[in-house]
């Protein structure tokens, strides 16, 4: 209580006069929708990206976490199980989905909780030309429209400071305009959240902030020399309350807070005589209390981020270098299962949705970083796409030995599935090291060997998405002359890949089109984002005029009549070759058939020594064979029509005309039953 003089007037008091100055306190961040202008805020001061930004700069243990898991998720980068089946789809997914712009979107999607794509169109938007990362910071959501849709997002590169006269830039949303640019923008959804979706370790956030504000205390304490908290003594009077309170505001500036470690406490003293005494109040354990702390930020920090060992973050504990190996690869493979893939699944999705635009469609993975020691695999219950995707793991990583060139196999069961595919059979063993190793074939001499006895390697044919010899029975004139030869090197033919299914084959002509042929034994499978494009090439492989991207027409040498001339009825060398290759599934584009024409195949049966029509005549006159028209459909997006049985019986189609080669009648007719026995 203040003391009056004899007139009644406040006197001053001979005892010290003190105030104590508060350190900040932590305060929970809030995260809310705030509305303003035409976009959506994220934050209290729409700056809740840059509070992730620092959380992750300040904090030891979220840094490493956000590092450990966003370069988990990236893996070795982006494939596909089907790229050597699909190598131009592949070609152009990679040229889209460079690795700077795949790593980038881990590590946001990641650290922000969400990422975001700039789609950049062709001129005339026919296709995607090109795919850019876009830093999330610089986004902000447009009020969604009526459908509950978010038409577009705005871009600026300092959004807590922006100015009511600063205008961003305003980019669609991916599918909302008909503009060159558009944003794809990659979030999970989290109940609650709308516009944006906090992080998957928001919980841990305040841990991480803690974790920050102990380094802080304990490095500006070393750099203060370990000095306490202080009390500040001013021994030249007790100044009035505006200026004791300019004081206290200047000194705590310059001295409060984490980084300048400590409290103090500000006196004002009349005389030295009369100053304060303060007895400090010790902390005998504080070392125990900051220990705590620190340890208890790391595992709360762990906990938030679903880290399952602190091993993955090199962290070691307190068990044993042999528990530690097991357990390192217990945790690596349940956190891959329960952390790391549903990022990738979420980003592939996206990636997928975006390919379907090119007509795009890839089976879609991200090779691991888990070593494959750690990767498990029954190569006999599994094929090798199923492999390639759950493990992330190419398949040929798991042909761990090459012997004499060739590769061995772990399992039994590889080696002779790669023993039939090849042509041999079987499979014979290896030991090295006390490992035990299988090959295919039944030696190791015949796996040498391309082919079995009596075959004979003619080239090579596409299976399965590999170049593998084509092997074809030995015949004693077989390519005795340069028809054979000519044969090889002209009429370019071709084995499909197992994603091709033969579904039928017309003998005659039945009055059938090619669409009604293909749509009467063919039914689509329904699929959103399931399209096809095919490149219209000249390679043997590429695309005839007559397919269809669920269908391909080809045409194989067939016998089209057993009757007997006199004298030597023994097949022409061209034909017999042609019916070996026949035999060892090899079919023919009609675009080759022509191109063989006029490179004159078999020529010297011409007239006159002059090119012919091998698709009218084949081999010749008096020749016994034809082309059969042949159907494939495309596994993967088509499957057999209800109706194909009864057509396969009654043969029975509304007459029509469409797509139908010229020279159609006679190619199924062999010149032996044609007039003049196929003579000029």
């Amino acid at each position: 209580m203040r003391k009056r003089n004899e007139k009644g007037q406040f006197v001053k008091s001979k005892v010290s006069e003190f105030g104590f100055v508060n350190l900040s306190t932590y305060t929970s961040p809030e995260v809310k929708e705030v509305n303003g202008a035409d976009w959506i805020e994220y934050g209290a001061d729409n700056d809740y990206f840059q509070y992730l930004i620092d959380r992750y700069n300040g904090s030891p243990t979220n840094n490493a976490a956000i590092n450990g898991i966003s370069q988990a998720i990236y893996g070795k980068g982006l494939n596909a199980t089907d790229s050597s089946k699909k190598p131009n789809e592949y070609a152009q997914m990679v040229s889209l989905f460079r690795k700077d712009v795949v790593r980038r979107l881990c590590y946001d999607l990641k650290l922000m909780g969400q990422c975001a794509i700039q789609v950049i169109y062709s001129k005339d938007r026919s296709k995607i030309a090109q795919l850019e990362h876009m830093p999330i910071e610089t986004l902000r959501a447009e009020k969604c429209d009526e459908d509950g849709n978010v038409p577009a997002y705005y871009y600026y590169n300092d959004w807590p400071n922006i100015k009511k006269t600063d205008e961003p830039l305003r980019i669609p949303a991916f599918g909302m305009s008909n503009e060159n640019i558009e944003i794809y923008y990659i979030k999970p959804y989290k109940s609650g959240f709308y516009y944006y979706s906090p992080v998957d370790y928001q919980g841990g956030l305040q841990y991480a902030e803690l974790e920050e504000e102990v380094s802080n205390y304990h490095l500006n304490n070393i750099l203060n020399g370990l000095a306490p908290s202080m009390l500040i003594n001013f021994n030249n009077g007790t100044p009035n309350q505006q200026e004791r309170q300019l004081i206290e505001t200047k000194i705590a500036q310059k001295f409060s807070g984490t980084s300048n470690a400590g409290k103090f406490i500000l006196a004002f003293n009349d005389n030295k005589e009369s100053q304060a005494e303060i007895t400090p109040v010790q902390l005998s354990d504080a070392h125990n209390q900051y220990q705590f702390l620190s340890e208890e930020s790391t595992q709360k920090i762990m906990v938030a981020h679903r880290i399952v060992s602190p091993m993955l973050l090199g962290i070691k504990d307190g068990s044993g270098l042999g528990n530690n190996a097991e357990e390192i690869k217990t945790a690596s493979l349940l956190m891959d299962n329960t952390v790391i893939r549903p990022f990738q699944e979420l980003l592939i999705d996206c990636f997928d949705n975006i390919l379907a635009y090119n007509e795009i469609s890839l089976n879609l993975y991200f090779t691991t970083l888990q070593p494959l020691e750690f990767t498990e695999v029954d190569q006999a219950l599994q094929d090798k796409e199923t492999i390639e995707e759950e493990t992330g793991v190419e398949m040929q990583k798991f042909n761990l030995k090459k012997i004499g060139g060739k590769t061995a196999y772990k399992t039994k069961e590889e080696a002779e599935r790669v023993a039939e595919e090849i042509g041999c059979g079987g499979y014979h063993e290896h030991e090295i090291e006390g490992v035990t190793y299988y090959m295919p074939c039944v030696s190791h001499e015949e796996l040498k060997a391309p082919c079995w006895d009596g075959y004979e390697q003619i080239g090579t044919k596409m299976k399965d998405g590999k170049e593998v010899p084509n092997c074809v029975p030995l015949e004693k004139e077989f390519l005795s002359d340069e028809m054979g030869a000519a044969i090889l090197e002209n009429l370019k033919g071709e084995t499909l890949s197992s994603e091709w299914e033969l579904v039928d084959e017309l003998d005659t002509d039945n009055n059938i089109t090619d669409e009604e042929w293909a749509t009467l034994c063919i039914k689509e499978k329904k699929s959103l984002f399931r399209k096809f494009a095919d490149e219209i090439t000249a390679k043997p492989n590429g695309f005839s005029y007559l397919d269809s991207k669920n269908y391909k027409i080809r045409y194989k040498y067939a016998v089209g009549s057993t009757k007997q001339m006199k004298g030597n009825n023994e097949s022409r060398p061209f034909c017999k070759s042609m019916m070996s290759l026949s035999k060892a599934g090899v079919v023919y584009r009609l675009e080759g058939i022509d191109a063989a024409s006029k490179a004159g195949v078999n020529s010297s049966l011409g007239h006159n020594g002059k090119p012919y029509d091998l698709f009218k005549f084949k081999g010749g006159v008096y020749c016994r064979h034809k082309w059969k028209k042949v159907l494939y459909r495309l596994k993967s997006n088509t499957k057999p029509s209800e109706y194909l049985n009864d057509y396969k019986k009654t043969r029975t189609i509304p007459e029509s005309y469409n797509k139908k080669p010229r020279g159609t009648k006679q190619s199924e007719i062999a010149p032996v039953n044609m007039p003049k026995q196929g003579a000029y």
